[in-house]
């Protein structure tokens, strides 16, 4: 399958936020549908619940990682570590690709004042990162 960064970017241009274009985009792999990623992302948008926080889009991705993780055992949850791993590598990852997790330092609102890493750049390193570490067997190479 062929990556699906360009419909992240087209839902974002659709007023989706950055969580949700990307938790969207891959929700049908990660098991829920599209209405239930929309909604349950939605606080995460503009660093979460727009304090300028960890960024969006990669707050979508650790979503996506959670619910492919997760055994959802309520009486005896034993899948945390795996999807804490799953969560560590894609913050290090994003942030090795962009220089920072926070939306306040990509925006360009601490420092010089000028947007480091557009929001578009972020949707598209998030998706790269969805693709490679979430499902790698169901994108091509």
């Amino acid at each position: 399958m062929e990556s699906r960064a360009v419909l992240a970017a087209e839902r974002h241009k659709k007023g989706y936020n950055c969580a949700q274009a990307v938790a969207c985009t891959y929700c049908d792999l990660a098991g829920v549908s599209e209405e239930e990623a929309f909604r349950s992302t939605e606080a995460f948008g503009l660093g979460m619940g727009g304090m300028l926080g960890t960024c969006g889009a990669l707050s979508g991705a650790v979503y996506l990682a959670s619910l492919a993780t997760s055994d959802g055992n309520l009486e005896n949850p034993s899948t945390k570590k795996a999807s804490y791993a799953l969560s560590r590598e894609l913050l290090n990852r994003f942030e090795e690709k962009n220089g920072s997790v926070t939306c306040r330092v990509l925006k360009g609102l601490e420092g010089e004042g000028s947007v480091a890493v557009p929001c578009p750049i972020c949707i598209s390193t998030a998706c790269d990162l969805v693709e490679q570490v979430l499902f790698p067997d169901t994108f091509l190479k």
